[in-house]
């Protein structure tokens, strides 16, 4: 727990102990003892990494996918993800949209910088699916 004393032994103290009162040991050798954290910080964190409960970019780019790309295109494809180096990965599930998008990739990729949260999509990858 966070309130927890130090232990009065070292790591190899421990060890040697254990061994004496031939008590088995199994904590790994190269195991890092790391301070216990709240746990409400943490799932702050994981909210926060994973986007749960909050508008992500692409969210707001589903939202005005018929927009961004027509409502005939927008019903055989849809936005997917956006992976850390900034590139949108769209799914079309027809080749004749998945042609029409990259086509025209460049107009829906000002149209999504446009959107607010999205000036961080650099480039579209246009996938079948």
């Amino acid at each position: 727990m966070a309130g927890e004393p130090p232990k009065p032994f070292s790591f190899q103290a421990e060890k040697l102990i254990a061994a004496l009162r031939r008590v088995p040991d199994d904590t790994p050798a190269r195991m890092k003892k790391r301070p216990t954290k709240e746990l409400s910080g943490l799932v702050e964190e994981l909210m926060l990494k994973f986007q749960i409960g909050r508008d992500s970019p692409e969210d707001k780019i589903r939202e005005n996918w018929p927009e961004l790309v027509g409502p005939a295109n927008a019903h055989y494809s849809h936005a997917s993800q956006i992976d850390p180096r900034g590139k949108l990965i769209i799914l079309a599930g027809h080749a004749v949209v998945r042609n029409e998008l990259f086509i025209h990739r460049q107009t829906i990729l000002e149209r999504i910088r446009k959107l607010p949260g999205c000036t961080h999509v650099k480039e579209l990858h246009i996938r079948a699916g």
